[in-house]
């Protein structure tokens, strides 16, 4: 089967309310943020791991994610990797690695293969407003202790939080990552963040889907146009930390457009999937006129 066939370069913008959307474990959890900017920001990492779980509860083969055997006990790296006993087996069988590649240790070889698929940090595309909640856990922390310990549970209000990738038709070649894969791929990071299991949890309910956009490049294109995630701007009244969902803002693509025209000719069409709740500025086919525009079903 033939690799990727054309560069394709991503814009995903989802939210989170009353959620912690990347918690720092070595600062109690809190969400990251940006002192200076008073924005929060999201690992490619974490990005990287809704995709993962969801594509395992779509039922494919996915080798960084937790796996137990029959005993309860996790599956290690080595473990896995003689059960496919090469490389070969290694990028037919595990979708994850074709699309974000991996350092692996077979006997005395080793390898280490770029990812096609790569995501810059998502980062809100405005100012949040960040929440300390106090509370109790219910069981008590001491023998002998009639009340639990506090806790401190740190949220965020909510955030409109954008995404770029770039998945690379040259890495491609050496993950045997596919069309179908990209594919696949996309429908994970939507449905993902939709409903996902992964994102179904206390600190994590509260995400949901918002836009997805596509720019498939023409199969001889070499080029990026790049930084989509910082050409997309929130037009609300309302003061930014005051913000509670798609009813208090609408979402100007009007310097996206201008910055995707400028490189028309090195683009053959733009996917899209967008939520009906936002409210989009100009609409997409009204902003991208003059190259073909097609929606994605998922």
């Amino acid at each position: 089967m033939s690799t990727l066939s054309r560069r394709h370069e991503i814009l995903f913008l989802y939210d989170v309310s009353m959620a912690n959307p990347n918690g720092d474990p070595l600062d109690e959890n809190r969400p990251r943020y940006d002192e200076e900017t008073g924005r929060v920001f999201v690992r490619d990492a974490r990005i990287k791991r809704t995709i993962r779980d969801t594509l395992a509860e779509m039922g494919h083969n996915v080798f960084i994610i937790e796996e137990r055997k029959d005993n309860g006990e996790l599956k290690t790296k080595e473990e896995k990797i003689a059960e496919v006993g090469s490389l070969d087996g290694i990028l037919d069988t595990y979708i994850d690695i074709r699309l974000f590649g991996g350092t692996f240790a077979i006997k005395r070889n080793s390898w280490s293969l770029t990812g096609p698929v790569q995501f810059a940090y998502g980062v809100s595309l405005h100012r949040v407003k960040m929440l300390n909640i106090k509370g109790t856990t219910v069981m008590p922390s001491k023998e002998g202790k009639k009340q639990g310990t506090m806790l401190d549970d740190y949220r965020i209000a909510y955030a409109l939080i954008a995404v770029y990738g770039v998945a690379n038709q040259n890495a491609a070649e050496h993950t045997r990552m596919t069309d179908e894969d990209f594919e696949i791929m996309l429908k994970a990071l939507w449905i993902g963040h939709r409903g996902g299991s992964v994102l179904l949890t206390g600190s994590k309910i509260g995400h949901m889907s918002r836009l997805l956009i596509d720019v498939v490049h023409k199969e001889e294109s070499l080029d990026l146009i790049g930084g989509l995630q910082r050409a997309v701007e929130v037009v609300s009244d309302k003061n930014d930390e005051e913000i509670r969902g798609p009813e208090d803002y609408k979402l100007s693509l009007e310097r996206l457009a201008q910055k995707i025209l400028k490189f028309k000719d090195k683009v053959e069409k733009i996917r899209y999937i967008a939520d009906e709740e936002l409210r989009v500025e100009p609409s997409i086919e009204e902003a991208f006129q003059g190259i073909t525009v097609e929606k994605l079903e998922f």
